[in-house]
């Protein structure tokens, strides 16, 4: 049994369960709160969560709220991209990734402030709680972790609302109700779950969505864009150098106005059962497209078929929550490597739904018209050793077939 904690690092968004999870703590461990909110990009102003801490008692010293979003591009969702990241063939792990940046920032606040304990929100039913506790155990292997989710008997939503009745804690209106399904949201994503999404067999309403338009809606002229490329990174737009977090809320914009990156996805949680989940990635599905398009004259056929084998397993470390595992680390250092000449600039055509790669070019590239042309190639390759290739790679063929043919008879 876990002894009692004298102070607890709570991640904590200022939302309806966050706020009872704060008062648990207090209640039932008697203990001292941090807090802290991180700006991801979720699209929603964060000095309620301040406001509502400090109304719970919480120290105006033991409230962090802090914008990662440049961390969060830059040292964890590019070096994602580079790879190619998709869990099941789909996915782009938009919750997957932001959870070991707040797992990070919860392990150094509680070194900052003195807490031996941290706490996350997410239920004993999902992948998040795997993914906040393995890379917490990752950074501090000393470190409690609560995950009240499993501890406490609030089991229904009456529950919740009748402890925050009894704390004083604020409820929004619409939370009375039953919420229709849940969302997280970050710079890369939006995610929603739950509720009138749990039925596979049904469409998702329209207004589940949220960043995108729908893609019969969205304007019935295509839109051109050039993303830059270094070492694997995106780096400007249409010529323009941007950070990170600018490069993805630009292509967010883009991609939303022209209902790119919608995804309806029955995934196979790590905790063992199917779920089914609404995505919308608009500017990461460009980005995908994007580095694809820049990796195919840039990168060596035998690497980049190495870097496809490799992908799901990397994808799949991501999403169950391994990313500060040795073998993410040593999948990361080859992915990387791979990256070395990955620069030039691809231009997409944007358009109902779809981000398609329509040019790519490179100080780098492997691409050698003078090789490939149907006109004359002045010498550039002899198709007459063409001949002898095929009759060495044939040969084991061969030989195959001639045994198969005199053991027939």
């Amino acid at each position: 049994m876990m002894s009692a904690p004298k102070k607890v690092v709570l991640a904590y968004s200022g939302g309806l369960d966050t706020s009872i999870i704060l008062k648990w703590l207090q209640t039932e461990y008697g203990c001292e709160v941090v807090t802290f909110t991180a700006d991801l990009g979720q699209g929603e102003e964060l000095e309620p969560a301040r406001q509502k801490a400090e109304l719970l008692g919480i120290k105006p010293e033991n409230i962090f709220i802090e914008d990662v979003r440049e961390e969060f591009v830059r040292d964890f969702v590019f070096p994602m991209f580079r790879a190619n990241a998709l869990y099941e063939g789909l996915y782009l792990l938009g919750t997957s990734i932001a959870r070991p940046l707040i797992s990070k920032r919860l392990i150094e606040i509680a070194a900052e402030t003195g807490a031996d304990a941290v706490a996350h929100g997410a239920t004993g039913k999902g992948n998040d709680q795997v993914r906040f506790e393995l890379s917490a155990y990752a950074l501090n292997p000393d470190i409690k972790v609560i995950a009240p989710w499993r501890e406490w008997d609030l089991s229904s939503r009456t529950k919740l609302l009748e402890f925050a009745e009894q704390n004083q804690i604020p409820i929004a209106k619409d939370k009375r109700g039953e919420a229709p399904f849940s969302v997280d949201a970050n710079l890369l994503h939006t995610s929603s779950e739950g509720k009138v999404l749990e039925d596979p067999a049904q469409e998702a309403p329209d207004y589940v969505y949220q960043r995108t338009v729908h893609p019969e809606d969205a304007p019935n002229t295509p839109e051109y864009v050039e993303i830059g490329f270094e070492k694997g990174d995106a780096v400007s737009i249409n010529g323009e150098a941007l950070s990170p977090a600018t490069v993805l809320t630009k292509l967010n914009e883009l991609g939303g106005k022209h209902g790119i990156g919608r995804l309806d996805l029955v995934e196979g949680r790590f905790v063992g059962m199917k779920s089914r989940g609404i995505y919308e990635t608009p500017g990461g599905t460009i980005l995908l497209e994007a580095h694809r398009g820049i990796e195919q004259i840039t990168m060596d056929r035998g690497a980049g078929h190495l870097k496809d084998q490799l992908m799901p397993q990397y994808a799949e470390l991501i999403y169950n929550g391994f990313w500060y595992s040795p073998e993410r680390e040593m999948l990361q250092a080859l992915i990387d490597k791979s990256q070395e000449h990955v620069t030039g600039t691809v231009r997409l055509k944007l358009y109902k739904g779809l981000a398609r790669t329509v040019g790519r070019w490179s100080d780098h590239s492997l691409y050698s018209e003078a090789h490939v042309t149907f006109e004359d190639d002045a010498g550039a390759y002899d198709q007459k050793d063409a001949a002898g290739f095929i009759q060495l790679n044939a040969l084991r063929l061969k030989l195959i077939a001639a045994r198969n043919r005199r053991l027939s008879k």
